[in-house]
Parts: structure tokens; C-alpha cells; sequence
């Protein structure tokens, strides 16, 4: 299963996404085209977009690939159907075009699925019904699925779990489902067969800047210097552009950049709890939506389990491991049980998980719930690219709309993106099935192949990101942690300290996922 790495225009080579082979790629005396900081889903995508027109490329992540926010979704490929009734149509429409792209691009990690509405009276059918009408007529030739009114019995049939108390019938859409943190390793794996360069714990320290030419006012950004966390080691690249996708950690690049550029994102805090499918049988999702904060709620059947969420919470504090506070969860409990016959309680969790929204600042508005969820691009005067906002279905209109501008600020030719019809790498991981015994699933191949051809580094990597598992049940995560460090160790040449430490580390970080 080794990834092969396509040179531009040339057969498939003998290369493979592999940490210390990215690294020796390095060359201190060279100049890239693109220096991409960020490797959640816009500077994966960014880094996809980049090299498949042709441009050296290299990505330079602090931690793991999608570490934050791009591992801690709902889990959804959709056009936002709270934007539709928002009236933000510019926005519904591109991303339901971009679902469409992302569904036929990335088979191996989406699919599509039904998701039911109930309705509690006729005027509320007719008004959910024509808005998801609405819906598909804007999806045009890329839609997935008729939206159709349904009665309480084929509600009873498709979701038996859901209260018929009261209930008028309902509607059922269709939307995407994908796994999110699979889908960032397929879009490095994608990357990477076009030449780019990325390379995991590897932090910025500072952004290198001279005058290109006499003219210039103040000096531009033309590179970084880099502390490589793994082998304790500083290097500078040499760029002609650079762009910041950092997500909701945008404001540090770009204050590196200028000590006194202003905060543009606004942290916004999103909860899933995750349940056993006993709750919520059936292939077919649930959408409750109006929540008492107006927002909409989901119940989503993912690798055999369900997803309940999503919350929307300003935050002041941004961190790397953000915690489900207890208002949110009680929050997704109220809503959840509302609609259901049996009535979940947080002890029934078997993991949940927060990730923080980079929602762009907007004057006036101090609600996150009604931030707008569009992208933004900034182009500071010593031309650092800033983009953030968005979401991970429109990742790849973001991510090439980043190119576009770095293009235009390096003035290289022009070369037209090619990803609206490029298929992202597909491993035989994205079909893992999480019923099966856990020595299976990380048997030592497997882990010498999430280390080898995946650029897993710690025992969190392999079974937070590699695999779900930690996302899907911690308990069962944490069992499993010994063996995976013990087997890691064997392939990264580490001795019992390493083994302890990892195992302590990963216990640590569970708890925050551990129901209490």
C-alpha cells in the first residue's frame, strides 16, 4: 500500500508520504514557489491545489495534520441548509457545488445520506419542505437526492427511534457524510504525488522578509524560519510566496508578520457527543431544525456509532485541545431528547469532542451563531496571504482561490486549477470497520504502515487521525494505547521511556474525550 508520488507530467516514481523522506527533500538553497503554514483541511487543500498546477510546493504544520479543527467536525459534506434560511444563497449555492465536486472526487472517504426532518404540524412541512426544494434547485446538476415529503410510517421504518408524539409526518433531504480527519491524510497523500513537500511537527518561528526590489517600501515575506519538534532541529525555507491557513490561530502568523495587526477571527466552540447506534437506529439522519439558539442539530450515523451535535459558543481562549463545556453538553442532551423515544443521558456517551470555528470578525455582529461562515483572503503589504473562515466542504474553492492570489502576488504565470475533477488518494485505511477486534485494526503492519506511508508520529496520531477510535469510543482507545506505542516503538527505534511516555501522554489527553 505505499502512496506513489507522480512528478508533474511523469510516470508514477519510487517515493511515498514518509517523514524523513519529506525531510530530505529540504534544501535550504532553494526557493519555493508556495510555503504553506497550516496542515488542516485549507492548507492541505491549499497544498493539493498548489502542486497539481505545477508549483513547488511545501507545508509546514506545528503539530499533526488536522489536529484541530479539521478532525472535530459533524462530519458533513452540505450546503448549509441554516444558511439557506439566513438568505446567504451566494454561500448555499458554492457549497453545494462543492459538495457535489468533493462526493464525486473523494469516494473512498464520502457518501451521501438521507436526513429526515420532523415536522409538528402542516404549516411546518410546507415551510421545511419548500425551503430543502429550494435546496436541491440550487445543488442543480451535482444534486444528490430529491427531497421528498414523508409520512410517520416511513419515519417509523427509517428511524424508528424518533418520538411519534404529535409528529405531522416530515421531509427527507440528502446531503454528504464524510470522515474528516481521513480525508486530510488523502488530500497530503494527493499532494504529495505531485511533488509537494509537508512535513508534520514543524512550527514556525519566525517569517524571513527582505526588499525584492528597490522600490519597495517596507521588506516582503519570502520564506520562514522552522523548528522541526521531532529531531530538535531550526531551517529556514526560502519562498516567493506564503500563505497563513491556520485556522483559528490566523491572528499569531499574522502578527508575526505585523505586531500590530488586528484579531480577524473570532473563536466559535462546536461539542459532539458521540453514542452507541442502539439509540438511534438506522442509516438515515436525524435534523432538528430550530434549536432554542436558532441554530439546527444533527444525529448523524457514523463508523457504526452516532454523532450528536453541533453547539456554537464564543470563545475567548483558543487552545490545542479545546473541552466540551457542561452547558453544551446539557445543551445536546435537552434538544437530542426532545425528538427521541428513549432518553440519552452523558453516561451513555462513549466519546465527545470539541473544535473551535475560525468565524470571521464582523462589525456589529457579536452572535457567533449568525457570523458568516464565507472565506476571507488578506494580502498584508509585505505580502503574507492570510485566508481563514469557510469550511471544510468548501475547502478546495478556498484553497484555490488562496493560489489565485499568491500567483498574482509572486506575478508567476498563470496555470489553471485542475482540482474541481481530481481524485483524492484513497488507502485502504478509509474503509477501516471499527467492529473489528482492536489487534486487527493495529496489528504491526498496519502501524508500520500509518508510520511509514502516513507520517504518524505518536500513538494520539494513529488513534485519533489514522483511525477514529479515540472519537468513537475512549475507553476502548485507551485499552488500546500499550500496544500500539510498544508496536510503534519497534518501527521508530524508541526505547521503554518513550514506550511510558506516549502511553501517559495519550491517557492524559483522553480524559478531556472521557464522558465524567
Amino acid at each position: 500500500m505505499l502512496l506513489k508520488v507522480l512528478s508533474f507530467g511523469e510516470d508514477l516514481g519510487e517515493a511515498f508520504m514518509n517523514r524523513n523522506s519529506m525531510l530530505s527533500q529540504l534544501d535550504e538553497n532553494k526557493t519555493w514557489d508556495v510555503l504553506i503554514i497550516g496542515g488542516g483541511a485549507t492548507g492541505l487543500g491549499t497544498a493539493v491545489d498548489a502542486a497539481s498546477r505545477g508549483l513547488s510546493t511545501i507545508l509546514v504544520e506545528a503539530d499533526d495534520f488536522a489536529k484541530g479543527t479539521s478532525s472535530r467536525s459533524t462530519k458533513l459534506v452540505h450546503g448549509g441548509v441554516r444558511y439557506l434560511e439566513q438568505g446567504n444563497l451566494k454561500l448555499v449555492r458554492e457549497a453545494l457545488k462543492e459538495r457535489g465536486y468533493l462526493l464525486k472526487n473523494a469516494p473512498s472517504v464520502t457518501k451521501k445520506s438521507g436526513f429526515i426532518i420532523p415536522a409538528f404540524s402542516l404549516t411546518q412541512k410546507i415551510y421545511y419542505g419548500t425551503g430543502l426544494k429550494l435546496y436541491d434547485f440550487l445543488s442543480q446538476k451535482l444534486s444528490v437526492g430529491k427531497t421528498k415529503f414523508i409520512s410517520n410510517k416511513t419515519i417509523e421504518k427509517f428511524s424508528p427511534a424518533i418520538n411519534q408524539k404529535k409528529l405531522s409526518g416530515g421531509i427527507i433531504y440528502y446531503d454528504g457524510q464524510f470522515d474528516d480527519a481521513r480525508l486530510a491524510i488523502g488530500l497530503a497523500a494527493t499532494a504529495a504525488q505531485h511533488n509537494a513537500v509537508l512535513i508534520n511537527y514543524c512550527e514556525v518561528q519566525s517569517l524571513l522578509k527582505k526588499k525584492l526590489k528597490s522600490t519597495d517600501k517596507q521588506p516582503k515575506v519570502c520564506g520562514a524560519i522552522v523548528y522541526d519538534s521531532i529531531n530538535n532541529k531550526t531551517f529556514e525555507i526560502k519562498s516567493k510566496t506564503v500563505i497563513n491557513a491556520t485556522g483559528v490561530f490566523v491572528d499569531d502568523i499574522m502578527q508575526m508578520d505585523n505586531t500590530n495587526a488586528e484579531d480577524i477571527v473570532t473563536p466559535s466552540q462546536g461539542i459532539h457527543l458521540v453514542v452507541d447506534k442502539k439509540f438511534f437506529p438506522g442509516e438515515h439522519a436525524l435534523m432538528i431544525p430550530k434549536t432554542d439558539d436558532k441554530r439546527v442539530l444533527f444525529a448523524v450515523p457514523w463508523h457504526n456509532k452516532i454523532i450528536l451535535g453541533t453547539t456554537d459558543t464564543e470563545m475567548e481562549d483558543i487552545s490545542d485541545e479545546p473541552i466540551p463545556l457542561q452547558q453544551e453538553i446539557d445543551f445536546i442532551l435537552k434538544h437530542a431528547n426532545r425528538y427521541l423515544k428513549t432518553n440519552i443521558t452523558l453516561n451513555d456517551a462513549t466519546s465527545m469532542f470539541a473544535g473551535l470555528r475560525p468565524l470571521v470578525k464582523t462589525k456589529g455582529i457579536t452572535n457567533t451563531s449568525i457570523l458568516s461562515r464565507d472565506h476571507v483572503i488578506i494580502v498584508s503589504l509585505s505580502n503574507l496571504i492570510t485566508i481563514t473562515g469557510g469550511k471544510w466542504t468548501t475547502y478546495r474553492k478556498m484553497a484555490e482561490d488562496a493560489v489565485n492570489n499568491a500567483i498574482f502576488v509572486a506575478k508567476m504565470n498563470y496555470i489553471n486549477p485542475v482540482t474541481k475533477n481530481l481524485r483524492i488518494h484513497s488507502s485502504e485505511f478509509d474503509y477501516i470497520n471499527y467492529d473489528d477486534p482492536i489487534e486487527k485494526i493495529y496489528s504491526a503492519q498496519n502501524i508500520q504502515n500509518f508510520i511509514q506511508e502516513e507520517m504518524a508520529m505518536s500513538v494520539e496520531d494513529i488513534l485519533a487521525r489514522r483511525t477514529r477510535l479515540l472519537f468513537l469510543d475512549v475507553k476502548l482507545a485507551m485499552q488500546a494505547a500499550p500496544n500500539v506505542a510498544k508496536a510503534m516503538a519497534v518501527v521508530l527505534h524508541k526505547d521503554d521511556d518513550w514506550i511510558r511516555s506516549e502511553i501517559d501522554n495519550f491517557t492524559q489527553l483522553a480524559k478531556n474525550y472521557l464522558p465524567q
